[in-house]
């Protein structure tokens, strides 16, 4: 893994960020709607490197609220940093209109993801090439780890959906048998999400730019949680059928 270098300052910088950067997320449980000041879905992504994704994803879809989390304050800096370059980017595409608040960056370990939000507060989890922790007996710190699944079942609403994508094959297939001894409904299973080039309405990472430019096939899975959203793919596959 690639060393980060934490710049001067960083700590300090990220403080005077408080429109978009979120230092202490444990307060807000429960409570996000308040930081967004709307009652629109909330979308999150763990691990959310560099800000590439979630900062793409905010501007395209306006209609959702977006918060990306990460444990370094380095990667919360370069992911402000990229906010505000992309949303420079869209200000001038759209002859200067404002582009969309509907973006966070939250400080904080995933490991704590249920202090950080309330039973049923959020909409859809983002695992966009996680650490696939190849050691069989560092199983239990894969993102998609049996431990890590209940508590994002519990956050998650009854329209809840985890999206995820990786370049680890092991990694998939440990993460399919996750998903599925969890009895979750998976729909959209791809070993190579590119292979007749790139996937329609799919933003990509600044990882999945690089692996996919080299060949390296790009799996990804959505995992229908919630119970309405279950239930509405039940009735899509039954009326395909009839």
């Amino acid at each position: 893994m690639t060393r980060l270098r934490r710049r001067t300052g960083t700590k300090e910088l990220l403080q005077t960020l408080e429109e978009r950067v979120v230092l202490q997320p444990k307060q807000y449980k429960g409570r996000w709607r308040e930081v967004f000041g709307n009652d629109r879905p909330i979308h999150v992504e763990l691990g959310m490197g560099k800000g590439r994704f979630i900062s793409l994803m905010s501007l395209q879809h306006p209609e959702w609220n977006f918060i990306g989390i990460d444990m370094y304050d380095e990667l919360i800096r370069k992911g402000s940093e990229k906010a505000e370059e992309t949303r420079e980017a869209w200000a001038a595409e759209h002859g200067g209109a404002e582009a969309p608040n509907n973006l966070r960056l939250a400080l904080g370990n995933i490991e704590g993801i249920e202090e950080m939000f309330a039973p049923n507060e959020i909409e859809r989890i983002y695992l966009n090439f996680s650490d696939p922790w190849p050691k069989t007996r560092h199983a239990n710190r894969r993102l998609t780890h049996a431990n890590f699944l209940t508590k994002y079942i519990d956050i998650l609403n009854e329209d809840g959906e985890i999206h995820f994508k990786t370049d680890s094959r092991s990694l998939f297939e440990f993460s399919l048998n996750s998903f599925a001894e969890m009895e979750l409904m998976m729909r959209n299973i791809s070993l190579d999400l590119h292979a007749q080039g790139p996937a329609p309405n799919n933003v990509m990472t600044e990882y999945e730019t690089k692996f996919s430019g080299q060949g390296v096939n790009i799996h990804r899975v959505e995992v229908i949680v919630g119970e309405r959203a279950v239930a509405r793919r039940r009735e899509l596959t039954a009326a395909k059928k009839a």
